[in-house]
């Protein structure tokens, strides 16, 4: 038994909430090392010990029981595991907490986090360094919003979630007002990205700091108009093809271009990236997610697992790679 300890944060706020308490199920049913929980509830105050165990069972903790966690022993712990998708867990705070902590924790830190976390920035980072995004614009809550660019079909997205959470696909006989009300619940700055015609998904799984391996690339089908929240995460809704049946060139090329990608946005740890193929041959990259999920349909893991690495070993790479300088 590794005499490392690790402390594993889930949970968060509500939209992605309980996927994040089922990537630790995940999570903990396979870490090599003697691992805790603390659960962040949907309200923001925390479970620890047994009640975190119960909100894991749960599925769901609507309300936790410490605003700030004061009986958590963090000198105790070698690792923090940040297993929290979304705003807080995604976007650089829970980061910066560990941080004035002292403490190691798995993952991108708080710059690369809020970068990656906020489409609309990463998009603006990636486009300058030459790698092609799909084309969109930025609105504002309270400011006019004119007619989008785009003609239909496009995607109306908040900046600043995952799972595809709050977007909605807007198509030619509908007016962007309702889903641009839906996505501005969830944020205060809007995306709109022009659709991709005849568009193929494909994924590639990172490891690593700064300077990262990649994993095989994977295409995700589905019969969705979309890769929406529910198609992501009710079992038997999407189909992970592994490999992609692409070209070998075309598996390099979105191999080296998330590579690059990691490194210029700096990125520690791990990162799923998701690109969009056109049917007329373009690759465009689409997001990239600095934790990506670990349930039981997650393709983070598979696509490791197919590449050759044990969900096991993967989990202990993370826990290494946290130690490093």
């Amino acid at each position: 038994m590794s005499n490392l300890r690790i402390l594993l944060i889930a949970g968060g706020p509500p939209g992605e909430h309980e996927v994040s308490l089922s990537s630790a199920r995940g999570v903990l049913a396979a870490m090599p090392h003697p691992t805790e929980l603390a659960v962040i509830a949907k309200d923001g105050q925390w479970l620890l010990g047994e009640d975190a165990r119960e909100a894991l069972v749960a599925g769901v903790a609507e309300h936790g029981t410490h605003r700030f966690p004061p009986g958590i022993p963090w000198q105790c712990y070698d690792v923090v595991f940040p297993l929290l998708h979304g705003p807080v867990g995604e976007d650089g705070i829970i980061q910066g907490f560990l941080q004035l902590l002292g403490l190691p924790y798995v993952g991108a830190g708080v710059t690369s986090s809020a970068l990656c976390m906020d489409k609309d920035l990463c998009k603006r980072a990636l486009l300058q360094a030459g790698i092609p995004v799909v084309p969109w614009v930025t609105f504002y809550k309270g400011e006019p919003t004119p007619e989008p660019p785009f003609k239909p079909p496009y995607f109306v997205k908040p900046a600043n979630t995952g799972s595809s959470v709050g977007i909605s696909r807007v198509k030619a006989d509908q007016d962007a007002a309702r889903a641009l009300a839906e996505a501005f619940t969830w944020d205060r700055k809007v995306l709109v990205e022009q659709g991709v015609e005849g568009v193929r998904e494909l994924e590639v799984a990172l490891l690593g700091n700064i300077h990262a391996e990649a994993s095989m690339v994977g295409e995700i089908t589905y019969q969705a108009e979309f890769y929406d929240y529910e198609t992501k995460y009710t079992e038997g809704k999407a189909r992970l093809h592994l490999p992609a049946q692409i070209p070998p060139e075309l598996s390099e090329k979105i191999r080296a271009t998330a590579i690059a990608a990691y490194r210029i946005l700096g990125v520690r740890g791990m990162a799923r990236v998701d690109f969009f193929l056109s049917g007329q041959g373009e690759l465009y990259l689409n997001e990239f997610n600095t934790i990506p999920g670990f349930t039981p349909t997650s393709m983070y893991p598979k696509l490791w697992q197919a590449s050759g690495l044990a969900y096991p070993d993967l989990l202990d790479r993370l826990v290494r790679l946290a130690l490093e300088d």
